[in-house]
């Protein structure tokens, strides 16, 4: 049952890109694994305005194997399918192998501030089950850089895992890095990707996010993801922008 906290900046009646994905993201995490298989890749397609509300989530295996695993996913409301996901799970790198140099986290939530928010409708969720500090930039004045964290659970009852976060985090890069005034202009995206570079720990991501509009073009919002220990990973994001 998705409660208003759920909501998105466009619709007080629909939900923002990351809850959904966040539940999708949790659905898979439950769906076994042959020993040694980490979620490399989330794909998420927003096809319609996920309604808060009821809504029912589902996650099957499509091909499973010993070194790759693809998982299918979706969430639907009122039978009619609303965000379509895709997982795949693919066997770990043998670390004695692999030689490169960590990317370092940009500074700590410590050192990040509080910035001002679109004044939109409350509660939603970017106002009310996030918190975010921001350590380079605003939102809404292209390229940034914050650190987020859930300060509500995704399921009441539960505490959510370090990818559940994440996912949840990484649908902000297009608002956190959005170019256009939103009182003139939509730039809804239409679908997340997102690679699971490294297995994220504790609450707080941060993204480090820039979009770009081609003329003639789409808008993609680019977003580089850390934990508190250095990079865990990329979300890309397709931009539907028009005129309001």
């Amino acid at each position: 049952m998705a409660t208003a906290l759920a909501s998105g900046p466009w619709d007080p009646n629909a939900q923002i890109g990351g809850a959904p994905a966040a539940l999708l993201a949790r659905a898979f995490e439950r769906v076994p694994a042959p020993e040694g298989l980490l979620l490399a890749r989330l794909t998420y397609d927003f096809i319609r305005p996920a309604p808060i509300g009821p809504v029912e989530i589902r996650a099957d295996v499509v091909r499973s194997g010993r070194r790759v695993q693809l998982l299918d996913g979706a969430m639907l409301a009122d039978g009619v399918e609303v965000v379509r996901a895709r997982a795949l799970r693919i066997r770990s790198a043998d670390p004695g192998q692999i030689h490169h140099e960590e990317t370092a986290a940009p500074p700590g939530p410590d050192a990040g501030s509080t910035g001002p928010l679109p004044g939109l409708h409350r509660p939603r969720f970017a106002t009310d089950a996030v918190e975010v500090r921001f350590v380079a930039g605003a939102f809404g004045d292209g390229p940034a850089t914050a650190w987020f964290r859930l300060t509500r659970p995704l399921v009441g009852g539960e505490e959510p895992t370090p990818l559940q976060r994440m996912v949840a985090a990484s649908d902000f890069g297009a608002g956190l890095s959005g170019m256009l005034p939103r009182e003139d202009y939509l730039f809804i995206n239409t679908d997340m990707t997102l690679y699971v570079e490294h297995q994220p720990v504790g609450e707080w991501i941060c993204l480090d996010s820039q979009t770009r509009i081609a003329a003639g073009g789409i808008g993609v919002a680019e977003s580089v993801l850390y934990d508190e220990r250095g990079r865990v990973g990329r979300a890309t994001q397709a931009l539907l922008v028009a005129p309001r």
